[in-house]
């Protein structure tokens, strides 16, 4: 694999769909997996297919549909969680068993009520057994943010001994800071002995609002899977968003890191899945918000018409966005103003701008955005009472 390439993890039909309200069936799985391969991701995880018949009945006809992309199934470390995940990859071209086991103290000690020789133990076994189905077994430690750096060195190198492929870290309650992520992921890549024999997988949760910097924090240290989902859904403040991670790498040449994914798709699958999941975006998400290209502000109105890489770092429409939007608030400037009504197909000077721009503020003060048949109006009366005066 190509060392500078980041392998895009999607987890939007797993993890995505434990948001309360955004259970999919069936035929809502295996329309967003196709478009999930088109956009490019390298690895869709289908579901957990022993959670439930429904869930089962996804990751199978997933896996019968999708061509390129490898299909993977998550399981615990128990024997029939791996064999149900392994009957429901039976068709898959591509497949991966994505299994796991808690390795903080808190998941040792409070949840297992286990040592950590014990956990230890049980990941190797469950590995092994994965790989009596498929060569591609990929290895969660969850809450691997707050484990111990020497263990979580200890049983990666243990599961990679034991046929893991992949070994994913995630910060299961977005606890970490970005650098103290990073230096996990580095002590990993210069302490586990076999390190080179795995790809790093990493897995964040943005509780803290830290899963985008933290991601990026561990492909830099040597990750080379990000795990995340569309429009960032996910479990509590939701995963890793997929479509910032891939234009972060994409605007920070510098890195030297890239995906596979068709930025132009980006848009239009986040609506998409917004619609099929019933969950709206927030106006002022990243990439994918309804206000991520518009303009309000006077100051930054002026600078975007004069050039757009004054208030812009991403042109729209090289992630499948509609374009800028001009919006007029309270806030808007002349040269706004004059833009708009240029648009509507009005050419008034200087001096008419002046005129018009006092009759605007008026309405813009009552109004929380002036439209274009507000602009129409006020157009009008100008261009009577002007009329009328010559």
């Amino acid at each position: 694999m190509d060392d500078n390439k980041i392998l895009i993890f999607d987890t939007t039909l797993r993890d995505g769909e434990q948001v309360p309200g955004c259970k999919l069936n069936t035929k809502e799985k295996v329309e967003l997996a196709l478009e999930l391969e088109r956009l490019g991701v390298d690895i869709i995880e289908a579901g957990f297919p022993i959670s439930s018949p429904g869930d089962f009945e996804s990751v199978d006809a997933i896996s019968k549909i999708i061509k390129n992309t490898i299909v993977c199934g998550l399981s615990r470390a128990v024997q029939k969680d791996i064999e149900v995940a392994a009957a429901a990859l039976k068709y898959a071209k591509r497949p991966r068993i994505h299994t796991g086991i808690g390795t903080s103290d808190y998941h040792i000690k409070s949840k297992f009520n286990a040592t950590q020789d014990d956990i230890l133990q049980r990941a190797v076994d469950a590995v092994k057994l994965a790989r009596n189905f498929t060569d591609d077994v990929e290895f969660y430690a969850e809450d691997a943010g707050r484990t111990q750096n020497e263990y979580l060195a200890r049983i990666v190198e243990a599961v990679i001994n034991a046929g893991a492929t992949t070994v994913n870290i995630p910060d299961t309650t977005g606890y970490c800071l970005p650098h103290d992520f990073g230096n996990k992921i580095k002590y990993l890549v210069n302490n586990v002995p076999n390190i080179d024999k795995a790809v790093i997988s990493v897995h964040c949760h943005n509780d803290l609002g830290l899963a985008t910097a933290n991601s990026i924090a561990g492909v830099i240290n040597g990750a080379r899977q990000i795990e995340c989902t569309m429009n960032g859904l996910g479990e509590r403040a939701g995963n890793t968003s997929l479509e910032e991670v891939v234009m972060v790498l994409k605007q920070h040449k510098e890195l030297g890191l890239y995906t596979n994914i068709n930025t132009m798709l980006l848009n239009p699958l986040s609506r998409q899945v917004s619609d099929v999941m019933r969950m709206p975006v927030q106006p002022n998400k990243a990439i994918v918000g309804a206000n991520a290209f518009s303009h309000s502000s006077g100051i930054h109105q002026d600078g975007f018409l004069k050039d757009s890489l004054t208030y812009e770092i991403i042109n729209p429409e090289e992630v499948g966005a509609d374009g800028s939007k001009i919006i007029l608030t309270a806030r808007s400037g002349r040269s706004a103003l004059a833009f708009r009504l240029q648009n509507l197909g009005y050419d008034f000077n200087r001096n008419d701008i002046d005129v018009l721009y006092q009759e605007f503020v008026k309405v813009a003060d009552v109004k929380k955005e002036v439209v274009d048949i507000d602009l129409k109006i006020m157009a009008a009366a100008y261009n009577n009472s002007t009329a009328v005066s010559n």
